[in-house]
C-alpha cells in the first residue's frame, strides 16, 4: 500500500554506482519512486538490474555535465568517479562532473524549489594535519596534484551548494563521506578494500603502498546509506557539512592481514612506493552526526568485510547477484 501524501519522486545521480545503487534500493524499499541517472562511466547496469522490474524505478542514461529537465521532489547528487584509478583516468572530466554537474543539479533544484543533497568526500580534508577530522577543519589540499581533480572539484561543489543556499535560499544538505565498502564495489576501482579482496581471492600477493602504517576508517555501505537518508530528512536549518564514516581506525597493514585471515588465502604482503598526496591518516569525527542525525555506524569492520568478500567470491564465479 503506497501512501501518496508521503511518497516522493527522488532523483539519484550516479544511481548505478556502488553507493547510488544501494541508495536507490533503500529508497524503493521505503515506498518512494526513484529515477536513477547515470552515464555508466563507472556505474554498472548489473548494480541496478535487480531493480528494473520494480514499476517505481526508472533509469536514464545521462551525463550531468549537461542540463537535465525532469520533475522530481528531491535530489541526491552522487555522480562522480570516486576512486583514484577512475577519477585520474580523465581528470578534466572529473572536475567537470563535480563542478558543472553540481551547477546543473543546483539549477534543477532551484527551478523545482526542492531539497538537494551533495555527496561530498573526506578528500576535502586532503592530507590532514588535524586528527580526527571535524567538519570545522578547512583541510590541507594540494591544488595542483594528481588527486586535485577530485579533491578540489568536490571542494568547489561544496562552495556552490552553500552559495546557492545563501543567494537563492536553496535547501541543501552536504555529506562528507569517508571510506566505505561493501557489495557492488567495482572490482577494478583501485580502492584498498576491493584491491586486497580481489588479490586474496585470486591467490595473489597483497600490494601495500608505503610501509602500511597509513590509516583509514572503513564504514559498511548499509550504515552509510542510512546516514545519507537521515541527513536528507533533517530540518531545513541544518545544512551540514556533516561527516559520515566509521571512526574505528585501522592501518592498511592491519587491513591486509585481516583480509588474508578472512579469505583463508595463502597470499603474502608486498610493499610498493606510496603514491603522491596519499593521506597518512583518515578518521572522521562523527560528533555532529551523532548529535544532529542520531546516527553512528553499527556494522563492525570484520562483519562488513565478510559480506564484501562473499560478494566478490560470487562475482568471480560469474554471479554478481
Amino acid at each position: 500500500m503506497r501512501h501518496y501524501d508521503s511518497v516522493n519522486r527522488i532523483l539519484v545521480t550516479g544511481g548505478a554506482g556502488f553507493l547510488g545503487s544501494h541508495l536507490c534500493e533503500k529508497l524503493l524499499n521505503k515506498g518512494h519512486e526513484v529515477v536513477c541517472v547515470d552515464n555508466f562511466y563507472t556505474g554498472r547496469k548489473e548494480n541496478v538490474a535487480h531493480l528494473m522490474s520494480n514499476p517505481y524505478f526508472e533509469t536514464l542514461r545521462h551525463d550531468i555535465c549537461f542540463p537535465l529537465y525532469i520533475e522530481v521532489d528531491r535530489i541526491y547528487n552522487l555522480a562522480c568517479p570516486a576512486s583514484p584509478v577512475h577519477y585520474q583516468f580523465d581528470p578534466v572530466q572529473t572536475t567537470k562532473t563535480s563542478v558543472i554537474g553540481a551547477i546543473n543539479m543546483l539549477g534543477l533544484a532551484k527551478r523545482l524549489k526542492i531539497k538537494i543533497l551533495q555527496a561530498s568526500t573526506s578528500e576535502v580534508y586532503g592530507d590532514p594535519e588535524i586528527h580526527p577530522q571535524p567538519e570545522t577543519y578547512w583541510g590541507n589540499v594540494n591544488p595542483i596534484g594528481i588527486r586535485s581533480c577530485y579533491d578540489e572539484g568536490k571542494r568547489c561543489a561544496e562552495t556552490l551548494f552553500f552559495d546557492y543556499h545563501r543567494q537563492h535560499n536553496l535547501r541543501i544538505k552536504v555529506a562528507r563521506i569517508f571510506n566505505t565498502s561493501g557489495p557492488r564495489m567495482h572490482p577494478n576501482d583501485g580502492r584498498v578494500v576491493s584491491n586486497f579482496i580481489m588479490q586474496a581471492l585470486r591467490g595473489e600477493d597483497l600490494t601495500v603502498y608505503g610501509d602500511g602504517s597509513q590509516t583509514r576508517s572503513f564504514c559498511y555501505v548499509d550504515d552509510l546509506i542510512e546516514g545519507l537518508m537521515k541527513l536528507m530528512n533533517t530540518p531545513d536549518d541544518f545544512t551540514g557539512p556533516v561527516n559520515l564514516g566509521n571512526p574505528a581506525e585501522f592501518s592498511i597493514l592491519e587491513l591486509a592481514e585481516k583480509i588474508i585471515e578472512l579469505t583463508g588465502a595463502k597470499s603474502k604482503i608486498c610493499f610498493k612506493a606510496l603514491p603522491a598526496d596519499d593521506p597518512k591518516q583518515r578518521q572522521p569525527d562523527i560528533s555532529l552526526a551523532k548529535e544532529k542525525l542520531k546516527w553512528e555506524p553499527s556494522v563492525q569492520m570484520e562483519e562488513g568485510l565478510q559480506k564484501t568478500i562473499e560478494y566478490f567470491k560470487n562475482l568471480i564465479k560469474g554471479d554478481s547477484r
